[in-house]
């Protein structure tokens, strides 16, 4: 359930993203569709993030140190710009035109999940 829960608030949050940033297009009509793209979007961008971003922070380690952590931002554009790139790769009419799209596109993400997780609630309590 709790994927099921994180793959929604992404795909909503990616939503969010193609309405606030020039760059980030959801190229298909109906709504059905456009919700489907969302969610298979969502979910390639979590299977990105789950293999690749330890990788990521264990080789970059000293750039995230050096960085204070503002490294983190540019992996989380290129992760986002790659989901876009595999979601071209499966048909799915979903794009970043580039990396300032996906920087900025990664941050309202980021942003956008965090609030919707704010009324999520954990099963650890």
């Amino acid at each position: 359930m709790k994927i099921l829960i994180r793959v929604v608030t992404t795909a909503i949050a990616l939503w969010v993203a193609t309405l606030i940033v020039s760059g980030i297009d959801l190229t298909t009509a109906s709504t059905p569709k456009k919700v489907g793209t969302l969610i298979a979007v969502a979910v390639v961008f979590g299977l990105i993030n789950a293999f690749l971003k330890p990788i990521v922070k264990t080789l970059g380690c000293v750039f995230y140190i050096l960085t204070l952590g503002l490294f983190a931002l540019v992996v989380n554009g290129l992760l986002l710009w790659l989901a876009s790139w595999s979601a071209g790769k499966m048909n799915l009419p979903f794009h970043v035109s580039g990396f300032w799209p996906a920087f900025w596109g990664a941050i309202v993400v980021g942003v956008v999940s965090w609030l919707l997780n704010l009324f999520v609630h954990d099963d650890k309590e």
